[in-house]
Parts: C-alpha cells; sequence; structure tokens
C-alpha cells in the first residue's frame, strides 16, 4: 500500500460513501493499529499517522519507527480490511444518521418494496425507511411498487445501520404539501401560523398574508380549488379547513370553530380557558362530530374552549355562586369575582394559584388553603358522582339495548308467525274457494230442477211408458228362445 494508494482510496470512499476524508483517514490509521497489535501483541504501543497531503504512513513500535514498506508488509492485511471496513460502515452509518435527523419533520417520497402485517418498508434515496401501521393514514393501504411522501418521524441507530421511521399521521406533510402547492408559501407572501390535525378525518390550517393584496385563504383554495384539492387526494380525502389567523383570541377561535356561527367569545385569562356561546341551532354543529370541531379549533388557538348556550351559562353561573358561596371563608362577592374570571367549578377553584386568591379576597395563606383543600374534597365528590352517574348510563343504555334486541327478535318472530298464518289462510281460502264453487254448481243445477218438478207428471208417464216397451221386448225375447 504506497502513498499514492492510500490517496487514492480515501478519494473514493469519500466520493462514493459521502463520508469525510478526515474520518476515512482516521479509520485506516486505526484498522493499521489494530492489525499491527495482533502482529506485536495487545501490549505493544503502536502508533501509525498518515500524512494528509502525500500519503505516507509514519508507524512506530515502542518508539523506533518502522519503515512503512515493513509495517505494511508485516500487519496482517485482512485484519486491516476488516477493521477498515468496519470503521467505514461505522462513519457511513453516522453520516446517515446526521443527514436524516437534518431532515426530521421534512417530506420525502420513496417506494414501497414490502407491505407485511400492515407495516410498509420505503426505500428511499439512499437507505430503507420503515412506515409503521400507527404512523399511517387510517383506513389507508399501500402496495408495493407504489410511490408514497410521507415526513421522516424519527432517526436511530441500530447496530450498524440507521433505522428511519416516517409517518403520514403528523401534522408537517400537511404543512410540507402546502408548502409544496402554493407557491405564495415558499415566497414567504402566505404563513401557516397554526395547525392541528386528526388524520384521516379532518385538519385545521391557520394561515395568514404579509400582502394586503393577497388573499391567504383564497391563494390556498387556488382557481376552482385545485390547489386544496391536491392536498386532499393525497391525504386519502382528509377533509381540510382553511382558517385565517389572527392575533385577537376573540375573532380567531370564531374563525377555527367554522362553520358554526359564534355569539361571543368569553376569554378566561387565569384559567387559559375560552367559553363561547352560541345559539341552541350552532350548538352541535360547534362541537362537531364526537366533539372533533372544537378540539381542532382547541390545539389550533392553544386554549381550552368550552361550548354553552347563554341559558347554559347563566345556569353555571348561578350554581358556580351558589357553590362558592357555601365554602367556609369564601364571601359572596370573592364568589361572584371568581366566576367572573372563568371559575366555574369546584375542580376550577382546586388548581387556582393561591397568590392570586389572596389577592381578590384579601385573605391570608392559610384562609386560602383551607378554601382549596374543601375545593379540592367537593371537586372529588362532584367526580365521583359523575362517575356514578355515567356508570348509571352505561347501564341503561345497555338494558336498552337489550330491550331493543327482544322487541326485535319479538317482532321478527311475530312477522314469521303472520307470513306463517297467511301462508295457511290462502290454503283454505283455496279449499274454501273450491267448495264455493262446486256448492255454486249446484245451486245453479237446483233451480232446473225446481223449474221442471211441475211437469213431474208428463216424465212419470214418459218413465211407465219406457218400462212397458221395455217388458214387452223382453217377453218376446223369452218366447223366441223357447220356439228354437
Amino acid at each position: 500500500m504506497n502513498a499514492s494508494e492510500v490517496l487514492r482510496i480515501v478519494d473514493a470512499i469519500h466520493r462514493d460513501k459521502n463520508i469525510d476524508k478526515e474520518i476515512v483517514f482516521e479509520g485506516i490509521e486505526a484498522a493499521l493499529v489494530s492489525a499491527a497489535q495482533k502482529h506485536y501483541g495487545e501490549e505493544a504501543e503502536i502508533t501509525v499517522n498518515i500524512d494528509r497531503e502525500t500519503g505516507e504512513i509514519a508507524a512506530t513500535h515502542d518508539g523506533e519507527v518502522l519503515d512503512s514498506e515493513e509495517t505494511v508488509g508485516r500487519i496482517g492485511a485482512q485484519t486491516a480490511k476488516q477493521v477498515m471496513i468496519q470503521k467505514i460502515r461505522e462513519a457511513e452509518r453516522d453520516a446517515l444518521f446526521d443527514e436524516y435527523t437534518e431532515l426530521q419533520g421534512e417530506m420525502v417520497s420513496g417506494i414501497v418494496q414490502r407491505y407485511d402485517g400492515g407495516a410498509a418498508t420505503v426505500t428511499l434515496t439512499n437507505v430503507e425507511a420503515i412506515l409503521p401501521r400507527s404512523e399511517q393514514i387510517p383506513g389507508e393501504s399501500h402496495h408495493v411498487n407504489e410511490r408514497v411522501r410521507a415526513t421522516v418521524f424519527e432517526v436511530r441507530k441500530s447496530g450498524s445501520r440507521v433505522k428511519v421511521i416516517i409517518s403520514r399521521a403528523r401534522p408537517q406533510l400537511v404543512q410540507r404539501l402546502f408548502e409544496q402547492e402554493i407557491p405564495e408559501i415558499i415566497d414567504g407572501v402566505i404563513e401557516v401560523r397554526a395547525m392541528s390535525r386528526e388524520p384521516g378525518y379532518r385538519s385545521k390550517v391557520a394561515v395568514s398574508s404579509s400582502d394586503q393584496r393577497v388573499d391567504c385563504v383564497g391563494a390556498c383554495v387556488g382557481v376552482r380549488g385545485n390547489r386544496i384539492k391536491n392536498i386532499v387526494d393525497e391525504l386519502s380525502g382528509e377533509r381540510i379547513d382553511i382558517v385565517r389567523w389572527d392575533d385577537n383570541l376573540e375573532i380567531l377561535i370564531p374563525n377555527a370553530l367554522q362553520p358554526a356561527e359564534v355569539e361571543q367569545v368569553i376569554l378566561c385569562k387565569m384559567l387559559g380557558r375560552a367559553i363561547v356561546l352560541v345559539r341552541e341551532d350552532q350548538l352541535s354543529l360547534a362541537i362537531g362530530r364526537r366533539g372533533q370541531n372544537v378540539r381542532l379549533a382547541s390545539k389550533l388557538s392553544g386554549w381550552d374552549i368550552e361550548i354553552m348556550t347563554q341559558d347554559e351559562l347563566a345556569e353555571s353561573i348561578d350554581r358556580a355562586v351558589g357553590g362558592f358561596s357555601e365554602l367556609d371563608g369564601l364571601e359572596v362577592g370573592v364568589a361572584e369575582r371568581l366566576v367572573e374570571e372563568g371559575f366555574l367549578s369546584y375542580d376550577d377553584l382546586s388548581i387556582i394559584e393561591p397568590d392570586a386568591l389572596m389577592e381578590m379576597g384579601g385573605l391570608t395563606e392559610e384562609q386560602v388553603n383551607i378554601i382549596v383543600n374543601q375545593a379540592e374534597a367537593k371537586a372529588e365528590v362532584a367526580e365521583a358522582e359523575a362517575n356514578a352517574a355515567r356508570k348509571l348510563k352505561r347501564e341503561q343504555d345497555r338494558l336498552a339495548v337489550i330491550e331493543a334486541n327482544k322487541a326485535e327478535a319479538a317482532a321478527k318472530a311475530a312477522a314469521e308467525a303472520g307470513e306463517t298464518e297467511s301462508v295457511e289462510a290462502d290454503g283454505a281460502s283455496d279449499t274454501t274457494d273450491s267448495d264455493t264453487t262446486e256448492s255454486a254448481s249446484a245451486e245453479a243445477a237446483e233451480p232446473t230442477a225446481d223449474v221442471a218438478e211441475p211437469e213431474s207428471s208428463d216424465a212419470e208417464a214418459s218413465e211407465a211408458t219406457s218400462d212397458a216397451a221395455t217388458t214387452e221386448a223382453t217377453t218376446e225375447a223369452t218366447t223366441s228362445e223357447k220356439s228354437e
């Protein structure tokens, strides 16, 4: 291994594996040291240095300089090669790890190589990534040779390899798709300010524009919705709400709750909660299916959102004032001030900052501790009652389902029995119809006999004549036989 060959090897590895030259030089030096120790013994003090410019190898053994040819010649070449390969693999792994660590949250594209057990193995540019079932969009399936786009979710070292986990369920994928489909975002004219997502179902994206002439929502939707349609298609039909961002929460929260119409937003800053008042007919729309709309709006704004009607708020205020007033040491005026700040339950009061309550009611720390302890105890009782009520409701629902199943089974049995009776009735009807036909025929014949009754004497005379003729014929036949 001469100097020029060393430089050629280093340069080739640097270009092919994208590994820094210094790391390659260090790997070769470590390989030579390891191989030399196998030759001279593990206790031998070996040093190897390679000149980064010329490639010359300088080695020492227990302080004595070794000739470069002697060093390379005496060292087991196979051992040095194995160590160097191991070092290069580690360096390659570290380079891949650093590369994909920087790509975390960024979108990558690859081809599905395998799809087994719900998890997909996706080939990226220089590494195989895993798309686990938990990071896929619900209801989505993939097939071999399909091209997929996802974001880098996690990168970790696994032995001599790098394990890259990608995701299609994270909000970053929606943001990267917006950046890809909407040039104004890349240009910095439109900015994605906040985002919340429930993959496969619905996402809310809050955007703003730095140019008043550019409508941020319209630009994201595109002409005839072509831009947003491309994003929705990539997300397997997931619904996307584009919200206009506003620094004023009293404007942002109603925007985030669209399409529901909001009457008023009350901000409870001490609790980080917003009470949103809506009309009765807008209540279910504001909450959304299984609370999805209000949940996404809460994530988007960063505030807890509680949807109420005017009547529900008034009832909650009266109940809270009355309940707080029953606590020892808490006057009605302080209770009303607490309600004004948004404290509507014992649970809310149990987490209040003691300093805030002391300042609000002019109370001592001991009095505040007593009030908070009472609130905690009542909150536990209320929670236990609520759990009992929920348990009772579940039991009632279960019994209702059982009764409904019984009623359905009974109705089904009755319907089957009715069909059987109908078939028997049809058979009986056929028999009755036959009897009726015969009876009608008989009845039709009877009037003819009745009409013939007055002429019975003629019939009897006719019968008598017929009998006489028959008797005469018989007599003649007998007489003729005797004469013969």
